[in-house]
């Protein structure tokens, strides 16, 4: 039962933080392109949440975690008003890059496919 309610208050946590990661002024977030939450993880008794964030221009990756280290103070503040917890979880934000790995994962299997497409033609 704990669980399913871990896994709502991270989601909300994730869906609120989206929100604000557009009104940040701090130029090393807000100046970057495409930054996303991949996935939050809350402990049990809700006094930390690490906040995994994804960066679309990799060498831009940590000046960004270091400017959102920096406003967590602010996004802390904010997320306990939105969500109106009794404890608002210290957030610890953390470069995530599954999405740069899934896609090289896809590549490779669309080129395995290009090869054995070429590889049935020359068969024909």
């Amino acid at each position: 039962m704990a669980s399913n309610r871990i896994n709502r208050i991270n989601e909300e946590i994730q869906r609120e933080l989206a929100a604000q990661f557009r009104s940040l002024k701090d130029p090393r977030v807000s100046q970057v392109g495409m930054v996303s939450i991949t996935h939050v993880d809350t402990t049990s008794d809700l006094r930390y949440a690490r906040v995994y964030v994804s960066v679309l221009d990799k060498t831009q990756e940590k000046d960004v975690l270091k400017g959102l280290k920096s406003a967590s103070g602010f996004l802390r503040r904010e997320l306990g008003h939105a969500l109106q917890l009794r404890y608002t979880p210290e957030l610890q934000f953390i470069g995530d890059d599954s999405i740069q790995h899934g896609a090289h994962i896809l590549e490779v299997l669309r080129q395995a496919e290009r090869d054995d497409q070429a590889r049935e033609k020359k068969e024909d």
